[in-house]
């Protein structure tokens, strides 16, 4: 835990340092450019860390850019002409360079997250301190130091050079990295966190940019090296620019609760404004259910990513919760504001995805319910076709070949007769009825070889128009017959029309349905269970049914039903 000494002694020792660099820039022959490039880094990651650690105690994200500053500012020894500090500075020369990539890979929580992240953090500090160390004892480079054991230039420079090469590769490793981590959190970044996720991917690459220069001594090496340390620098101002942004957000709560009291039906809006983060979403636990939900009522899963959740309570029950950036996380002061804020509407809220959740749930037991229906129509159609129609017909065959046999007896023959005139009738009743439970010509020919049979036992003349060019999903052709069937069988029975229409299309991706007759009109759609029964068919397959029956003016219904 940061205390209030612990950050006085770390600031005191940055000054101290500071001014230790200063005076050796002062005294050697030093770029004054790169001087106060190497101050800048220094101070910025310094400064940043300071701030950091001093609002998150807990998180090890502050002291670790803390220390890249102190090892930058390390790296200022190397000006200095007494052996002893020049060795040091040299042997950290390349040091903060890592760790400015374990600093763009550990925010925010100040760890890296996954083990190759790790191994490659450790190879970069491998080569910049243990590889240099090697350098150094072999004669380079950097001049005399104390640690020269032999002078073997030979070995020494291929071998500083491929040191350059791998922590030039870890950087560039790096920013792919961030740029990959960046692509798939899968939720918009925050405007304030984007920023600096590519100001760190930008010090990263000028990282890389910077050695490969070094070590190809190519041209402007010294505009290219001030150009990339200046950059390097500007990952700290950024992230004093989220925290300074989210000190802001935190006035906005004030202008969350007034927009919050006027009960919006969408809450994220507001909630994403308060807290600078347009990705924010709003789940509420409905306990009729056992799940959570959105606004909608639709079924959700929380991220399993707890930094992605704040949960929200009332009354020691769980009531919602916020998924939002992970960022967020690191500000649980905003949180707390706004979630206590939210609670003004939550219960609102929750009512009207607990609503729209039971709707939901009535529209699939309808389905559920109509799909059973329409089964259980289907096999008593094919039980009465292959049961009792199939005996009927036997029974017929049988009366015919009796008849034969009888000779001339008129009395029996007329008996026979009307039996199978009966069988007859029988039949065709069971015909009737086996259509009406469920149509096994629309299976076997398609919707409009089945409406044609409709229309032929309409009560009214029936002009029909089918322009479809190819078969439908089954749900769909059913229902369409049914509101044809059940629409000419009311106007045969209640409308006294001349005439009626029927007209099948697709339009827009929906099969339109519409029938119209001439008749009295003055439909009762509410007390009507047969107009109800094809309203709530339509409705289960996600489409619509209307009505327009002026009296005296005739009736028109029209079905739209989704079939892509």
């Amino acid at each position: 835990m940061a205390t209030r000494p612990a950050l006085v002694l770390t600031t005191a020792a940055l000054l101290v340092g500071v001014g230790t660099a200063v005076a050796l820039a002062a005294a050697g022959d030093v770029d004054p450019v790169h001087a106060f490039l190497i101050l800048w880094i220094a101070t910025s990651y310094a400064c940043g860390g300071l701030i950091a650690w001093a609002r998150r105690p807990a998180n090890r994200f502050g002291p670790l850019m803390i220390a890249t500053g102190f090892a930058t500012l390390a790296t200022a020894l190397n000006w200095a002409d007494a052996a002893l500090p020049h060795t040091i500075g040299q042997a950290l020369d390349l040091v903060p360079l890592v760790m400015v990539v374990h600093v763009s890979l550990a925010f925010p929580g100040g760890h890296l997250r996954h083990g190759y992240e790790r191994v490659l953090i450790g190879t970069g500090y491998a080569f910049a301190l243990g590889v240099q160390l090697v350098v150094m004892m072999l004669g380079g480079p950097g001049g005399s130091h104390l640690l020269t054991i032999a002078d073997v230039p030979e070995v020494a420079d291929p071998l500083h050079m491929i040191e350059l090469l791998v922590i030039s590769g870890v950087a560039l490793t790096g920013a792919g990295l961030l740029v990959a981590r960046r692509r798939t959190d899968g939720r918009p970044l925050r405007r304030s966190l984007a920023l600096l996720i590519d100001a760190l991917v930008l010090g990263l690459l000028m990282i890389a940019v910077l050695l490969i220069v070094g070590v190809f001594e190519g041209p402007g090496f010294p505009a290219i090296r001030d150009v990339s340390l200046a950059l390097i620098g500007l990952a700290p101002i950024a992230y004093l620019g989220g925290l300074l942004r989210a000190r802001l957000a935190r006035t906005a709560v004030g202008d969350l609760v007034l927009a919050l009291r006027g009960d919006p039906i969408d809450l994220r809006a507001p909630l994403a404004q308060a807290l600078r983060d347009p990705s924010v979403d709003l789940v509420y636990w409905l306990p009729q259910f056992g799940c959570w939900a959105d606004q909608d009522g639709r079924p959700v899963e929380l991220p399993a990513d707890p930094v992605r959740v704040t949960m929200i309570d009332q009354d020691g029950k769980r009531v919602a919760a916020l998924l939002h950036d992970p960022a967020l996380h690191e500000e649980p002061d905003l949180l707390d504001a706004v979630s206590a804020a939210a609670s003004i509407a939550l219960e609102t809220g929750r009512l009207q995805a607990e609503l729209r959740a039971n709707v939901i749930e009535l529209r699939g037991s309808r389905a559920r319910v109509l799909e059973a229906g329409h089964q259980e129509r289907r096999r008593l159609e094919r039980d009465l076709h292959d049961g009792a129609q199939q005996r009927l017909v036997s029974l017929s065959l049988d009366l015919g070949v009796l008849e034969t046999r009888l000779g001339s007896d008129p009395e029996a023959k007329a008996l026979l007769i009307e039996a199978r005139r009966e069988i007859s009738t029988s039949l065709d009743e069971l015909r009737d009825i086996a259509r009406g439970l469920y149509p096994a010509v629309l299976t076997a020919h398609g919707l409009a070889v089945a409406l044609e049979s409709v229309v032929a036992r309409a009560p009214v003349p029936v002009t029909l128009t089918v322009a479809l060019d190819d078969r439908l999903a089954e749900a769909v052709e059913v229902a369409a017959y049914y509101v044809v069937s059940e629409s000419l069988t009311n106007i045969g029975k209640h409308a006294h029309a001349r005439t009626a229409g029927v007209d099948v299309r697709r339009v827009d991706g929906l099969l339109v349905v519409e029938v119209v007759d001439d008749g009295i009109g003055g439909a009762d759609t509410e007390k009507g269970t047969g107009l109800r029964g094809l309203a709530d068919r339509v409705e289960s397959l996600g489409g619509r049914l209307r009505i327009w029956t002026p009296r005296g003016g005739g009736t028109r219904l029209r079905a739209e039903l989704p079939c892509e």
